[in-house]
Formats: C-alpha cells, structure tokens, sequence
C-alpha cells in the first residue's frame, strides 16, 4: 500500500474521513434519487392517466424536482399554537433521518457498504421499526385530532404488517445461515430466493407497501376523512420532510427487496454473468424496477377499508407467513440443508 492507503486504513483519522467519503457516496446519489423519484411517479401516473405530467420546468420537466425544493424553501413554517414545539420539530427529522441511516448496510456491490456488519438484516428492521414513532409524535405533537388519528391508524398498520415481516426475514435467514446482507445476496448466486420463496417474496413487498404508507395502503393520509392524516399541520420544509422521507423509504423498502430475493448486485442471467456490466447497475436497475411497481399499483388500486388493511395482515399473511416458515424448516432439515452454527 502507498501513503495514502496506510493512512485511510490504519490510523483513526483516516478511517473516520474514509467513512465519511463512503457515507457520501452513498448518501448524495441517494437524495437526488429521492428528489427525481417524485418525477419519475408524476410522470409514470401521468402516462397511467393519459396525461404529460410534468413538462415545463427546464427540458422534459427534469427541473421540476428542484423547483418544488425551492417552493418549499421558500414557504413559511407554522407551527400551531398549542402544538409541542420541540416534538413538532422533531418528527419530520427523525423520520427522514432513519430513512436515510438504515442506508448503511446495504450492500450495492460485492463487499460494498458502509458497515459489513453481521446482523445487517437485523439493523434494517429495527430501524424500520423506528420509523413508526416519526409519525406516532407527528401526530401527538400537532394537538389535532385529525392528525393524531392519522398516527394511530399508521402504528397500528405498520405494527401489523411488521409481524409478518419478521416471519419472511426468518425464512431467509434460514436459508443462508446468515445475517450478513452480503452473505444473503451471494447464497443466490444459482436462483434468487424470489423463485423457491415466491409466496414470501409476495407478502414481504406488499408489506412493504403498507409500511411505507403507500396506496392501496394509505389510510393514515386519508385524504377524504382525516384530512391529510397525521402531516395535517405541518407546512414548508417540515412537510417536505415527510414526503422525502415516505419516498426515502420506498427506495430502502425496494433496495431491501433487492437483497433478500432479487440477487442484489448479481446479473439476472447467472450463466451468463456479464462480468462487463458493473454489479451496481444491476443493483440500480432491480431497484427501479420494484419503484415501478410500486408506483403503479398507486395508479390502479383505490384505498383499502381500515378493516380491510387489518384483515390481510392479520388473517391473511400472518398465517401464511407462518405456514411457509414451518415447511420451509421442515424441508431443510428433511433435506439436510438446515445451516448450523
């Protein structure tokens, strides 16, 4: 190793600025795909609805993103007048920032993330699980009884469908024997998990959905009776906030997707690797494409019943989830392929 390499690798210091080097070249592309993903769903709604959608703003409306920064920028911050100032402030912070902090285990390329850590998948949903109380002090803090009935409707939603959730996180683990996302994506380098697993391949990405508060599954922002939910109050760059964290997760819930079932960075043509196509682009594409979907479920399905939410959680994928769970153990152990420590 030169100079350089020494010093980035074996003092304090220059690991410290080697993560940060990392940390940003992860986190920069990941706010501008954040910002153009709200294009891409005005664009793709668009053409769903025989429309142009965005147009004007510079060539083929590509400006249209930092024009609606700027927008919000620009807009006052009201903040009512028998809200919790402090809390007020700091849903919208905590949501978007756990948006963007369970970024640092995900694995875009072989080896390739900010921290390799061996309880990776474990990391993701408990930060995910944390997103919940962004939404739960939103609502609490706006002193409206609107936007706190839009948090209650969201907790107990994303409660519900992270049972299920954890049951296919299980299922995959088992398969691998391991935690690590690197490892989770290198164990499908023959068949994606999407394929034997395909029933909780389904189930996690709906539920996916429906974490993320996303349609069919956006009662909390009920737009024809509680207003606009538990975001109710919020004005400026404190409800931009909220939206580009809904849009953060969405590209984490995708990413995640990737990496369970999909192969992450692998070529979708194992026999043929494409050795000449960076990992990271396939990584890129397979996320755009769950964003697709997701997208255009929004344009087809309209909004669930709440009942009708609580009733495909609870009495839908949690048994299958468990059901699947069960065999899923049975075969491997049948098969002896059950991993051991």
């Amino acid at each position: 190793m030169n100079s350089l390499e020494t010093f980035l690798f074996t003092t304090d210091l220059g690991i410290v600025i080697l993560t940060i080097l990392k940390s940003l070249a992860l986190i920069v592309p990941l706010l501008i795909g954040v910002a153009y993903l709200t294009l891409a769903e005005r664009k793709v709604l668009g053409a769903i609805q025989l429309r142009k959608g965005p147009n004007v703003v510079g060539p083929f409306g590509l400006w249209q993103p930092f024009a609606d920064a700027i927008k919000m920028l620009m807009k006052e911050t009201i903040i009512p007048a028998g809200a919790n100032r402090a809390l007020f402030v700091l849903a919208p912070l905590l949501t978007f920032g756990l948006a963007v902090t369970a970024w640092a285990v995900i694995p875009v390329s072989n080896h390739w993330a900010i921290a390799n850590i061996n309880v990776g998948i474990l990391y993701i949903f408990a930060i995910s699980s944390l997103g919940v109380y962004g939404i739960i002090i939103a609502g609490w803090a706006s002193n409206s009884k609107y936007a706190f009935l839009g948090a209650m409707r969201s907790a107990a939603q994303m409660v519900s469908y992270e049972v299920s959730m954890g049951f296919v996180i299980v299922t995959v683990i088992m398969c691998v024997g391991s935690q690590n996302l690197n490892d989770i994506v290198l164990a499908q380098r023959h068949i994606w998990f999407a394929i034997p697993l395909f029933p909780m391949f389904i189930i996690f990405f709906i539920s996916g959905l429906a974490e993320t508060n996303r349609a069919p599954f956006d009662l909390a922002e009920g737009d024809t009776e509680i207003v606009a939910g538990f975001f109710v109050e919020y004005s400026a760059m404190s409800f931009a906030l909220f939206f580009l964290g809904e849009y953060a997760n969405m590209i984490l819930i995708s990413a995640t997707t990737t990496v369970l079932f999909l192969g992450g960075w692998l070529s979708p043509l194992p026999f043929i690797p494409f050795t000449w196509i960076p990992g990271v682009f396939w990584f890129v594409f397979k996320i755009f494409v769950c964003l697709f979907v997701f997208i255009w479920v929004r344009g087809t399905l309209p909004r669930y019943r709440y009942d009708q939410i609580m009733a495909l959680g609870w009495k839908v994928f949690l048994p299958i989830s468990l059901v699947w769970l069960v065999m899923t153990a049975g075969f491997l152990e049948i098969f002896g392929m059950l991993p051991h420590a």
